[in-house]
């Protein structure tokens, strides 16, 4: 594959503070960008991080015709480049393109743009603790056309941006049972836009009652819980891991399915089972509920403290004594960094 690369005559990596970046408000040096026209892609090229142009009438504009990945690039204990499960992203980017009438970028060059843009700006990931750098793969139509249909063009970029962990502390989480983010039918296991533009507002009423995220339930009859924010939701209730399976309205996460796979890893049994919103507040209240957790690109793994249901706070244990928790977060920490042999294949070595 052959890609342009034009270098940054004003780097900012030397001005730039590695050690606290503030998520999603730093980017690196570069940028990768292809484009499709006449029925392939094409004008793979690296240039420098910058502002784009478009036509007012650009599709994307008005009819979110747009899709994205996220995920990390790491320093392992051998000063080696290291990317987490990055074909998976490429395949899931992929699905949520034949959902959204797209034309795929097919994953030797998401993983081919991937890999050159990060040996070029390897200077911005570090070793410095609770750092990475976030890895922002995205395609959108670029037709200058107002009009319902696919567009016959697309652009495909991937930026990047160091930053620390997603939340620093544990969060607080409301059950949602007016708003809904997804339905059976619709786009809500594609990582497109517009569904995260339709879950500003209800995340938004609960962080002004206090909440740091929601979790959504079921389109039709609110009973049962199925994913929050950007997160998949897990649940430890007698030592058994729970998750709502993956379909039409809950992301297939890669690090659920990463943590899945460590507890069966571990013995630990394991239930992928529609989950009530009563099974968990029962739980709760009989004290049954052990742990209550996000998993994430972003957050990795963000431990629960406390679910609001109807004006009601219901109090997780003590999470600093979330032992399933905080040891899926350290296997997965010790795999990226080279602690622990890497069983599965995981583990994406950009440079050695």
């Amino acid at each position: 594959m052959n890609i342009a690369v034009s270098k940054t005559s004003h780097p900012r990596l030397a001005s730039t503070d590695l050690k606290s970046p503030v998520f999603g408000k730093i980017y690196s040096d570069h940028m990768f960008v292809a484009d499709f026209a006449n029925g392939q892609w094409q004008d793979y090229r690296i240039v420098p991080y910058g502002n784009i142009s478009i036509s007012p009438a650009n599709t994307t504009l008005h009819y979110a015709s747009t899709i994205f990945e996220g995920l990390k690039a790491y320093r392992n204990l051998h000063n080696e480049v290291v990317v987490f499960r990055p074909s998976d992203n490429a395949k899931r980017m992929i699905k949520s393109a034949e959902r959204m009438c797209m034309p795929a970028v097919p994953e030797s060059l998401f993983m081919e743009g991937l890999t050159e843009l990060l040996k070029l700006d390897q200077g911005w990931i570090t070793q410095h603790a609770g750092t990475s750098l976030y890895v922002r793969p995205f395609q959108f139509a670029m037709d200058p056309y107002v009009g319902i249909r696919p567009s016959d063009t697309y652009t495909f970029m991937i930026i990047t941006g160091p930053v620390e962990s997603y939340y620093s502390q544990p969060v607080k989480v409301k059950i949602e049972t007016q708003y809904t983010r997804a339905t059976a039918g619709g786009t809500g296991f594609a990582k497109t836009g517009g569904n995260y533009a339709a879950a500003l507002r209800p995340a938004l009423e609960a962080q002004k009652e206090g909440y740091d995220q929601l979790i959504w339930t079921d389109s039709v009859s609110h009973e049962y819980v199925e994913e929050s924010g950007t997160m998949n939701l897990m649940f430890v209730i007698n030592d058994t891991l729970i998750t709502a399976p993956t379909g039409d309205t809950i992301l297939k996460g890669i690090t659920r399915d990463s943590i899945l796979t460590l507890a069966r890893d571990k013995g630990m049994k394991v239930e992928e089972r529609p989950i009530k919103v009563t099974e968990i507040i029962d739980a709760l209240k009989k004290g049954i509920l052990q742990e209550a957790f996000g998993v994430g690109t972003a957050a990795t793994v963000a431990p629960i403290q406390s679910i609001g249901l109807n004006g009601v706070n219901y109090e997780m244990p003590d999470v600093r004594l979330s032992q399933y928790s905080q040891g899926f977060l350290e296997n997965l920490n010790q795999i990226k960094s080279g602690v622990l042999e890497d069983k599965h294949g995981w583990i994406y070595k950009v440079l050695d």
